[in-house]
């Protein structure tokens, strides 16, 4: 075992979660799950992989997952989301860094590749580095919901968002892909889209940001153009074509509610 602490956050995962923990079972001296309220069989399963199971009311993105950090014991943390998984590679090389010499390096990012009907879209969304491998004493969550990302502190101890303009610790990339099991069906998908441009919109509100019929027009097809000509996602077929057309939705969808959400404030 690493001095490795798994942090997973969940709420009815029943059909992910088990794909989560035998990915990270033979790495993580630890798994920290916070649960907000599951009625299937997700805490049953957790239970029978020896996970350490806090129940939680949801708190927003951001600050669960910040609490499953904060719970974590080991030096250091993998932060996955419930329907996340380490291939094959990528755990070889996370065995690989916390078992060198790995002084001056804080935290290690995974390309995260999502997977539809069990086969990868190699294409959309790609590259999707994502920092979850950190030492814990230097690692918070930030972000506005449900867009969270981890950071790192520029030394221990350091109150986020106090910055004085140091260096934020080294950083490195792993070989491999986390597998992202988020796409059961597209109409769940869409569903679960509209549901983050809801969150979403709210937090561009509260920071202050305004909805504008110019970004309506154009933000979705920009989406839609980047992921099919950019990232050339039409060469992952049919699936890939959706992806994009769903990216595009929800960025339709978010810019929508912004603007709602403005002029009933007025």
């Amino acid at each position: 075992m690493l001095p490795l602490s798994a942090a997973i956050v969940c709420k009815n995962n029943e059909s992910t979660i088990a794909r989560t923990l035998e990915s990270v079972r033979p790495l993580a001296r630890e798994i920290v799950a916070i649960d907000s309220g599951s009625t299937d069989r997700t805490i049953e399963i957790l239970e029978s992989f020896g996970a350490r199971v806090i129940r939680s009311p949801w708190l927003g993105f951001v600050a669960t997952k910040q609490k499953a950090l904060e719970a974590c014991t080991e030096a250091w943390v993998l932060a996955l989301d419930s329907d996340e998984s380490l291939l094959p590679e990528l755990s070889r090389e996370v065995v690989r860094v916390l078992t060198s010499p790995n002084d001056g390096v804080d935290g290690y990012w995974m390309n995260r590749k999502v997977y539809y009907d069990d086969r990868p879209l190699n294409f959309a969304w790609q590259p999707e580095w994502r920092l979850r491998l950190v030492r814990r004493e230097r690692a918070y969550w930030t972000g506005l919901d449900p867009h969270d990302r981890m950071e790192l502190r520029e030394k221990v101890g350091e109150t986020p968002g106090t910055s004085s303009g140091g260096r934020r610790g080294r950083t490195e990339q792993l070989r491999g892909d986390m597998r992202h099991d988020s796409i059961a069906s597209f109409a769940e998908f869409l569903a679960k889209q509209a549901s983050h441009a809801r969150i979403m919109a709210a937090s561009m509100k509260a920071e202050g940001q305004r909805g504008s019929v110019r970004k309506l027009v154009t933000s979705p097809t920009g989406a839609f153009l980047k992921q099919m000509v950019a990232k050339q996602s039409w060469r992952d077929g049919w699936p890939g074509v959706l992806a994009a057309a769903s990216t595009a939705a929800g960025t339709l969808m978010k810019h929508a509610i912004l603007i709602e959400l403005w002029r009933r404030g007025k």
